[in-house]
């Protein structure tokens, strides 16, 4: 027995574009407004903020592109769909978000080491409000964009949201920097955009790793294996399993499972039987995209 959980896709990519623009038009606007307060504040750390914000609006782009692509229907070349395509989008976020990480942190250990010119200028108070200003914006995109990817399971859109948070934790390192700057210690401003860079390589490793994961076919975790394990056991002339496997196919989750029956019921029992233990998982666990039931007679 086996089915196809597909759902339309209309919706979460209706949902997906909407938290998309709002990012793009969030990000454009922010980034403008921490370049020219790096700029007239003299401040490092709050320029490459500023260069981090405006990197948010690429990977967005690459969020859309990524989550219209999952959303394809299959076809003859692409029977099992496009899921994996946001892992794609994931990915190239991670590679992006890691450059432009990099970048930053090679700035700011040049300022220290002194081989930039014009030394090292005291930021002015004005970046410190951007500071304040972007820590409290990307804080709120963040929680706005997670709910959302939560809600229609998109590792892309997720991806999206760290890289706000990353921004966030990005924002709060150049406050430190900026502040202690202004307090008599210049090179805590170029200090900071090291600090950034540790904070935006992480997060993009983190999403790197996910993303993998669901393109090499991991399984689900353990408690997610073993509701589903208990769901069939539950079932009704279902005797025990035989085997069971998971994978992850981008956001979505296949499934195959040997299950075992009295040999001696009837083929239209074994089969109703195998209906419903595919019937209760797909409606117990909506991200299963494709659930197969084999039976095996109980010798």
């Amino acid at each position: 027995m086996s089915g196809d959980n597909s759902v339309k896709q209309k919706d979460p990519q209706s949902l997906a574009m909407k938290v998309s623009i709002v990012s793009i038009l969030v990000n454009t606007a922010l980034s403008l407004l921490k370049l020219l307060a790096g700029i007239f504040a003299r401040s490092g750390a709050m320029i490459s903020d500023a260069v981090h914000s405006a990197s948010d609006v690429f990977s967005t782009f690459v969020v859309i592109a990524g989550v219209k692509m999952a959303g394809k229907q299959p076809d003859k070349e692409h029977p099992y769909g496009h899921e994996r395509m946001e892992c794609v989008a994931s990915v190239i976020l991670a590679v992006v978000l890691a450059g432009t990480g990099l970048g930053i942190g090679i700035k700011g250990v040049e300022k220290i080491a002194g081989k930039t010119s014009g030394g090292i200028a005291v930021p002015g108070a004005l970046a410190l409000a951007a500071a304040v200003i972007s820590v409290l914006v990307k804080e709120a995109m963040f929680h706005y964009t997670k709910r959302a990817a939560m809600k229609i399971n998109s590792g892309a859109l997720m991806a999206d949201a760290w890289h706000h948070r990353s921004d966030s934790l990005s924002s709060i390192g150049s406050f430190a920097g900026i502040l202690g700057a202004r307090m008599g210690l210049p090179v805590l401003d170029p200090l900071a955009s090291v600090i950034i860079c540790v904070f935006i390589e992480k997060a993009a490793f983190d999403i790197f790793i996910d993303a993998v994961n669901k393109m090499v076919d991991k399984s689900c975790s353990d408690e997610v294996i073993s509701e589903m394990k208990e769901l069939i056991l539950n079932t009704k002339d279902v005797l025990g399993i035989d085997e069971f496997k998971t994978r992850l196919f981008g956001s979505r989750i296949y499934v195959e499972v040997e299950i075992r029956m009295d040999p001696f019921k009837t083929l239209v029992e074994a089969h109703n039987t195998a209906e419903e233990v595919h019937d209760s998982i797909e409606a117990a666990f909506p991200d299963v995209k494709h659930c197969m039931v084999h039976i095996n007679p109980d010798i």
